[in-house]
């Protein structure tokens, strides 16, 4: 298992990993193409942060085609596990109350939370 710290990216790394993770597997050339389009990005910055998520194992490029190593989820649970942790002392109930924020939900939406928290409670 790896650490969690494994699946931190910072934002524009995510964004980038983001490309990779809609497009895999994909020819390196092909996303230096889609970084100039969706990031602006110059073809040195792409290559650059891609060998710099290779190097942290996050992503992967063998004969010019990139392929994710850590999976998108992964990377959105160490995210959202560290905002709870981070901001709300670890509280779950915290974070919902402030991100809802007043907002209602729909019944649809109330009623897939009830089945994640009946789940997750298994």
């Amino acid at each position: 298992m790896r650490k969690l710290e494994a699946y931190k990216l910072y934002d524009a790394e995510y964004k980038f990993a983001c490309l990779v993770w809609d497009n895999e597997p994909m020819k390196s050339t092909e996303l230096v193409k889609l970084s100039q389009a969706k990031l602006g990005w110059k073809k040195s910055t792409t290559y650059t942060v891609l060998r710099k998520l290779c190097e942290r194992g996050i992503l992967r490029n063998e004969n010019a085609t990139v392929t994710a190593i850590v999976k998108k989820a992964d990377a959105q649970k160490y995210e959202s596990q560290t905002v709870v942790e981070k901001t709300f002392n670890g509280s779950l109930p915290q974070f919902l109350t402030a991100f809802l924020g007043g907002k209602k939900l729909t019944e649809q939406e109330a009623e897939e939370l009830k089945r994640i928290i009946e789940e997750a409670t298994r």
